[in-house]
């Protein structure tokens, strides 16, 4: 899925750009080239247009190349699907860019009161994903009308998404966490902001503005099975550089013979067990999928179903590490080795909270 010729240098970058918190030149050149910010963004506006199944085997592959570049490209390219709900007018000219990036929020942690023309907007948002390399921001904000909550039709504050520019936003460097340190997850906030109502949208089916199939799929669903992919990408890839660790040990005599075959049956297992959750997360995905190819809504036990594999297949991901991670030495405690690296990325990424409700 991903060429050898580029998989390598990301592979080679990753220690260096998680050493430095961001990603470095070659990265996001290979990454624009790619279009992989763009993966649901449709041709005509220069994306990759990818199914939904397509996109989500994507982000499975770039996780299992490095953590950060996988979580930055699932979080960039799932504020890119907003194209499908907002004015072709506004992003279509955006998108001729081969360098825009979305990203941004959904925390519902800012306000926006309704003037004649649009809105002002104030807030502040946290953990938005890809931070410095994005060119527009989207955040969620609570309606107000004449100082007071606007009200939906079942009696709850309205909200509303929008669309910033990224001169209009003042960037706040305070991501300083464990791992996935190259997403350069900063905050970002807004004062008093007037914004077009064309720059503002909702994040509904109904409301849709383009006619493909993955804005009609419920976003709920599909940002669980994005995080989830990443999760098992990670786990991957620890697998991958533990086969190789025991390789090494074995090698230089540091593990008999037997302990070496004792602790590869346990990654053979973790591997298989994966390996069928992920069918089974798969098929669960495509089943969905494949009622919003045919234009109906998707059943609410299908929906249930995605989301229960989505975070059955996370967690049995991290499992897994906890599993295996004692048998990895203690080089395995070294901040500059890739399975350390591995190992912050994903516990990192445990602590998002849609996968752990």
């Amino acid at each position: 899925m991903i060429r050898q010729e580029i998989k390598k240098p990301l592979e080679t970058l990753a220690k260096l750009s998680d050493e430095q918190g961001v990603f470095l030149p070659g990265q996001l050149d290979i990454i624009y080239k790619e279009k992989w910010l763009k993966l649901f963004v449709p041709r005509s506006q220069n994306g990759l247009e990818l199914t939904l199944i397509e996109g989500l085997e994507m982000e499975e592959a770039l996780a299992r190349i490095d953590g950060s570049l996988g979580w930055t490209v699932t979080l960039c390219a799932g504020a890119s699907l907003f194209t499908g709900y907002l004015s072709p007018a506004v992003t279509g000219p955006v998108f001729r860019d081969p360098e825009v990036c979305f990203g941004g929020s959904g925390a519902l942690s800012g306000t926006a009161r309704e003037t004649g023309e649009g809105y002002l907007v104030c807030g502040n948002w946290k953990y938005a994903t890809g931070a410095p390399y994005c060119t527009h921001f989207t955040a969620n904000c609570r309606i107000e009308r004449n100082g007071k909550p606007v009200l939906n039709d079942k009696g709850a504050p309205l909200y509303r998404s929008f669309l910033f520019l990224r001169e209009e936003v003042t960037l706040h460097k305070d991501w300083n966490t464990m791992g996935l340190k190259a997403t350069a997850s900063d905050s970002f906030s807004v004062s008093d902001l007037f914004v077009a109502k064309e720059r503002s949208f909702m994040i509904d089916p109904l409301q849709t503005t383009l006619p493909g199939a993955v804005y009609q799929f419920p976003f709920l669903q599909f940002a669980e099975a994005t995080l989830a992919v990443n999760t098992l990408g990670m786990a991957q890839h620890f697998l991958d550089e533990l086969e190789k660790l025991l390789q090494y040990k074995t090698a230089s005599g540091t593990l008999s013979t037997e302990q070496m075959s004792r602790i590869e049956q346990l990654r053979i297992t973790a591997c298989d067990d994966l390996s069928r959750l992920r069918q089974s997360f798969f098929a669960a995905v495509a089943e969905a999928w494949e009622h919003t190819l045919a234009g109906r809504p998707v059943p609410e036990h299908q929906l249930e179903q995605v989301s229960r594999f989505s975070r059955g297949l996370a967690r049995a991901s991290r499992a897994q590490v906890v599993q295996l991670y004692p048998y990895c030495g203690v080089a395995a405690t070294q901040n500059d080795t890739t399975i350390n690296r591995i190992f912050r990325d994903i516990f990192t990424a445990s602590q998002h909270l849609l996968l752990n409700l």
